[in-house]
């Protein structure tokens, strides 16, 4: 009433001095008044603003008939035709209804629970499917490359297996999990991210800094969380299928069934075929390698009375991919003619959550991996079996301003190979000896709220069957300044238990001779993170927001591989001094209300090993990062546009000899890409783009990227009494063969069309 009577006021006093006709109301989402929202006439240059309350008047001076329209980002457009008589009053209240047009406001992988985004203590980044279609990718892995401080890093220029790096530290430390479980690790970081089906995906929340206070070993460097779709939100039918110049076909397929009123059924199938060898920059190698993939997710939905949670999934998941020789085919696999490297991989993921019959919220929830791999590189094997089961139970309660959480955990993992990791250490009679470890864990936190403050405290046991008691802490504290402004400060530690042969392909290629020095020691970090959000909205409908942070991880017991000391070995030690990581990052986002979008970020930072006092940067690590994005639509046509891009600043690359020609360190490069979308057909979208508009690949500057690609099994190499390789007339560099210079895709510019189809 009050606000009527303000309106009426308003307007009547208007009118007084100026005989025009006037519209006047409020603007409102859900009985709250809405500011900033545009209102104007269309094709009419007369137009307002509401107020903090939401009120608005528009002042009109010739009657006639108009089109009202309100607009504001994040909100469906209000349209109203409206008849107006000289000098009237006209008194309309507009409600508008909120869309969901950038990210989901509820996140659960900083603290193991559903919260809303802005209210969470930890800094968690969302994406949803529709940020990764703006460059659509054939899986995750490669969709990764447009989130600032994270990389998709290549670790071979053959067989093309690759890691995330979380703020330049290499993907074993970083952990992936689905749906909360910690379903990809160990083995199957190398292989296992490329083949999850876009299709199913929801959303992908990432943390960078370590969380192993919640999930344990790996989640040093940060977490990527992949949020599968509810089956009672998807759309009934979903396809897209991609395909490229280079003959890359990448389908992805989804549907929903509900065989009974309780249960509900989502399916996504990915399915990738490239076979069409390329030799671009005629090193007689592929430059990418050729793949068969497929991979199949069942997630089953039980609803259960008060809501309770029960659900089910399984996923599939078979590849075979080989790179090499361009005369290379599976006749040659494993033999010292013609040199290739095959990897066939299987994988089984199950995961489960149900939440029990109880007064108090008890969540159990249990995932199991089997992980299958049978590879050739070159004539060295490498046959290895993983399984790794893992149990928890959480209860989350409250009890005034405490909001607790605790839980057990426990983690087992079996783990066999052909290599002397799990060859007992007899020297005359040497038995294989599967690993066996098992990882039992119990954790807490506390989070507090005061006023517009938390404070949010926990800490986790584990006690692993090798390395005996692990204790890790964390805080964080989050300050709401405003409505549109936090500051969050964490700080806490992490540990990770390490497996080289599962982890770091370089030392399965059999280019190298793998030289263990000492025992290895579990490694641990610690860290502090400093985080700044603010969102501003402009008078003019404008929303600009901004997402500081700067950090610091000091590491020790850092495993190091050395690749300089000797060409022919990789030395393995824990660093006789300690690591850092250390950078600021700075993210951007933007929305018009012409239908502009936009966001880039940039990362600098400082990842380094420091021992005897002298400093070196860590290999194949940039110094600077950034992405960015933007997005127009041309809604008369139903075509939008989206330019998206990154850039790499200097790595230290891992050269063979002080004779190696190839280049120290990159050069700053940049991978970027257009994309057009027509929307004008019901419920199908046409796209089709240019990848990688500059052409850049890395062989740019470089005599070759893959050393002695003429002489692969090293039949010609000279070595000295020491050890070291002799230059010679026919190897004037005094290289072996070595496959792991590599730092950006040999992928050219490529054209990509596709098309895709969602049914409600």
């Amino acid at each position: 009433m009050k606000s009527f009577l303000s309106i009426l006021l308003i307007s009547i006093t208007q009118l007084a001095w100026a005989q025009q006709s006037t519209v006047s109301g409020k603007v409102s989402s859900l009985g709250k008044g809405i500011e900033s929202v545009s209102i104007r006439l269309l094709n009419n240059p007369i137009q307002t603003i509401s107020d903090s309350n939401g009120l608005y008047s528009l002042y009109i001076p010739t009657p006639g008939t108009y089109t009202l329209i309100a607009e504001r980002v994040g909100y469906e457009p209000y349209r109203k035709k409206i008849q107006l008589k000289a000098n009237e009053l006209l008194i309309i209240d507009i409600s508008l209804k909120a869309i969901d047009f950038a990210i989901p406001d509820v996140v659960v992988t900083g603290t193991l629970k559903e919260v809303r985004k802005t209210e969470s203590p930890v800094p968690v980044e969302v994406f949803t499917p529709t940020f990764f279609r703006k460059n659509p990718t054939p899986n995750i892995f490669d969709a990764l490359q447009q989130v600032n401080g994270v990389r998709p890093q290549l670790n071979c220029n053959i067989c093309n297996t690759g890691d995330i790096h979380i703020n330049g530290l290499e993907g074993p430390y970083t952990m992936v999990l689905i749906d909360g479980m910690p379903i990809v690790s160990s083995l199957s970081t190398v292989y296992g991210l490329s083949g999850i089906p876009n299709a199913l995906i929801e959303r992908v929340e990432i943390v960078k800094g370590p969380a192993s206070s919640l999930y344990g070993s790996e989640a040093v460097g940060g977490l990527i969380n992949i949020i599968t779709k509810n089956a009672q939100h998807a759309a009934k039918f979903y396809a897209d299928y991609m395909h490229t110049s280079w003959n890359e076909k990448n389908a992805d397929l989804g549907f929903v069934v509900q065989p009974s009123k309780n249960i509900r059924l989502l399916t996504g199938l990915n399915a990738y075929l490239y076979n069409n060898p390329i030799d671009n920059n005629n090193d007689g190698f592929t430059d990418v390698t050729l793949q068969k993939r497929i991979s199949v997710f069942q997630k089953w939905s039980v609803s259960r009375k008060e809501n309770r949670l029960f659900s089910f999934a399984a996923r599939y998941y078979n590849e075979d991919r080989w790179g090499g020789d361009m005369r290379w085919n599976t006749k040659f696999r494993g033999g010292d003619s013609i040199y290739g490297e095959s990897i066939y991989t299987r994988r089984w993921e199950l995961t489960g959550q149900y939440q029990l019959p109880t007064k108090e919220k008890l969540l159990y929830s249990v995932s199991y991996n089997s992980h299958q791999q049978d590879s050739r590189y070159g004539t060295t094997s490498y046959i290895a079996d993983q399984q790794i089961l893992f149990h928890q139970l959480t209860w989350d309660k409250k009890l005034g301003k405490h909001d607790l959480l605790s839980g057990l955990a426990v983690r087992y993992t079996y783990y066999d190979d052909n290599t002397p990791a799990t060859a007992s250490s007899a020297p005359l009679n040497p038995k294989n000896v599967p690993q066996k470890t098992w990882l039992p864990g119990a954790f807490v936190q506390d989070e507090i709220k005061f006023g517009q403050q938390q404070l949010l405290m926990g800490l986790r046991y584990d006690r692993h069957s090798i390395h005996g008691n692990i204790i890790t802490p964390r805080i964080a504290y989050k300050w709401k300044i405003d409505e549109n402004q936090s500051l969050r400060l964490n700080a806490g530690t992490g540990f990770r238990v390490v497996n080289l042969f599962t982890e770091d392909h370089a030392a399965l290629t059999g280019a190298r001779k793998i030289v263990i020095r000492n025992e290895l020691k579990p490694e641990r970090s610690y860290n502090v993170n400093l985080n700044f959000t603010k969102k501003t909205l402009t008078r003019n409908g404008t929303i600009v927001g901004f997402d500081f942070s700067v950090w610091y991880t000091h590491f020790n017991n850092r495993i190091i591989g050395d690749y300089e000391t000797n060409p022919n070995e990789i030395n393995y030690d824990n660093l006789k001094g300690y690591a850092v990581s250390k950078g600021i990052t700075l993210n951007t986002d933007f929305s018009l209300l012409n239908g502009l979008k936009g966001m880039a970020g940039i990362t600098i930072q400082d990842v380094s090993l420091v021992e005897k006092g002298i400093k070196t940067q860590q290999i194949l690590t940039e110094k600077i990062t950034g992405t960015w994005s933007v997005s127009y639509k041309i809604k008369p046509w139903n075509l939008a546009i989206d330019y998206t891009g990154n850039f790499y600043g200097p790595m230290r690359l891992p050269l063979l000899g002080p004779l190696d020609p190839r280049k120290p360190n990159s050069p700053l490069w940049s991978l970027q890409n257009i994309q057009f979308v027509f929307s004008g057909l019901k419920q199908i979208e046409i796209y089709g783009g240019v990848k990688n508009l500059l052409n850049w690949t890395p062989n740019k500057g470089n005599p070759f990227l893959i050393a002695r690609t003429t002489d692969p099994f090293d039949k010609k190499v000279q070595y000295a009494a020491n050890g070291q390789i002799t230059a010679t007339a026919e190897n004037p560099y005094a290289l072996s063969f070595d496959p792991t210079y590599v730092y950006a895709p040999n992928q050219g510019i490529r054209l990509f069309i596709g098309g895709r189809i969602s049914l409600k």
